[in-house]
């Protein structure tokens, strides 16, 4: 079988190639994760294709088993893009591909490969949903907040407003898009209504993603935790609900006033004087600033930096929770990631992140602007962990991201195509 991947993201192994450094990361994300799996198929070829400004030109590299194709990303892929047909009418041409599987919906290239080659044997996955992204993305943030909080690098960058309206710029090609194919892979019940609710005739696929390779080994035990210590995977941007979570731990600290909380990625409240630090301090990071400031958090809330795999799972088995405070998600991958190692969890009640969290056993839920809820459902932990038997979380998500069964499932839904 001859398959064509459009992705959203440079595969590590591509940019070896591109820098001729011949060591690269071995782990990906899901996508790699299910790239690997596939080519341990037999009579399986796999292409992987994508927009990157890492080429000036059109460029094919062959890696140890996939053959990969970019092309210059141009203007951008924001918007809808014709310059981008004629690359996938060469791609097209070069691989003739018995499937062609689009990674996502949020950026407007794989449109551009359905107007030049059409929809026939075409699957797109949901990852998330960009066009449902825009009316939560500024869920607990007023408009004079906001604007109160403007940022030099916001003037350049764009700020909180002008995130919404790219991501209803997005959601438009996101929904041409769906609307276009005939089939659909997703993965709960939040995806599957909304895509139903644009394109009622395309055929549905469930598929459970294959998370990364370091994911599928170790277990959280309390005694081996920092008690009363959340962590939190990431905080670039008002979707992830930080600002719900720093006004949660304002209450929290009142019974547990040795919390911590230990966030994953740069610190967006730094503003360095450099040309580059001012540029990346955004509103938000004002804000988020504001609020430890205001609480007295600054003795409670860290941020660790860029984290690999192996790092992040190291973080996750040294806290006590982990923390889901999104404002809109379809599923998380953290959370997954959390449960697998079998970590208390506590996610806002958002998108599909209920099909996630069906029971205590797996999870706490909270309406996501409850900050109150969510103060309670981390206390409540904190103060039952010890017991905490992870057992049923385990199984729960291990059967969910098991290899085997999502590998054959995406080769069925490959066969149902042909």
């Amino acid at each position: 079988m001859n398959i064509l991947w459009i992705s959203n993201i440079v595969f590590p192994e591509t940019q070896a190639l591109l820098t001729g450094n011949g060591n690269f990361a071995s782990s990906g994300g899901w996508m790699l994760g299910a790239a690997n799996a596939l080519l341990k198929q037999e009579c399986t070829e796999l292409a992987v294709a994508t927009p990157s400004n890492a080429v000036t030109k059109f460029t094919e590299l062959n890696g140890e088993s996939i053959r990969y194709f970019l092309f210059p990303l141009g203007k951008g892929n924001l918007k809808k893009n014709d310059e981008y047909r004629k690359y996938w009418r060469t791609i097209h041409d070069m691989v003739r591909p018995d499937v062609v599987h689009i990674h996502g919906t949020e950026f407007s290239h794989g449109l551009a490969y359905v107007d030049e080659c059409g929809s026939d044997n075409v699957v797109v996955s949901i990852q998330g949903l960009t066009s449902e992204i825009a009316r939560y993305y500024s869920l607990g943030l007023s408009k004079s907040q906001i604007l109160r909080n403007l940022s030099v690098g916001d003037l350049f960058r764009g700020s909180v407003f002008s995130d919404v309206r790219r991501y209803r710029e997005r959601g438009k090609v996101e929904v041409e898009l769906i609307k276009k194919v005939h089939h659909i892979i997703g993965r709960t019940s939040f995806d599957r209504s909304h895509t139903w609710a644009i394109n009622p005739d395309a055929k549905y696929h469930f598929c459970n993603e294959i998370l990364r390779d370091e994911f599928y080994t170790g277990r959280w035990h309390y005694e081996n935790c920092q008690p009363h210590t959340v962590f939190f995977s990431q905080a670039n941007n008002p979707l992830k609900g930080l600002h719900f979570l720093l006004r949660a731990l304002a209450i929290v600290k009142e019974s547990y006033p040795d919390v911590k909380l230990k966030i994953a990625g740069r610190d967006i409240t730094a503003h360095k004087s450099s040309l580059r630090g001012i540029y990346a301090y955004s509103g938000y990071g004002k804000i988020i600033k504001q609020l430890i400031h205001k609480n007295n958090l600054q003795q409670i809330v860290s941020f660790l930096g860029p984290l690999s795999a192996g790092q992040m799972k190291e973080a996750l088995l040294n806290s006590n929770i982990f923390v889901c405070s999104s404002s809109i998600e379809n599923s998380s991958n953290s959370l997954a990631e959390a449960q697998m190692l079998g970590v208390p969890c506590v996610a806002s009640f958002v998108g599909g992140l209920p099909d996630l969290v069906p029971n205590k056993e797996c999870g706490r839920l909270y309406r996501c602007d409850d900050v109150v809820g969510l103060a309670y459902q981390i206390c409540d932990l904190f103060k039952t962990s010890e017991e905490f038997d992870n057992s049923v979380m385990r199984d729960f998500a291990s059967n969910r991201h098991n290899h085997k069964k999502n590998i054959n499932s995406l080769l069925s839904i490959y066969q149902q195509l042909l």
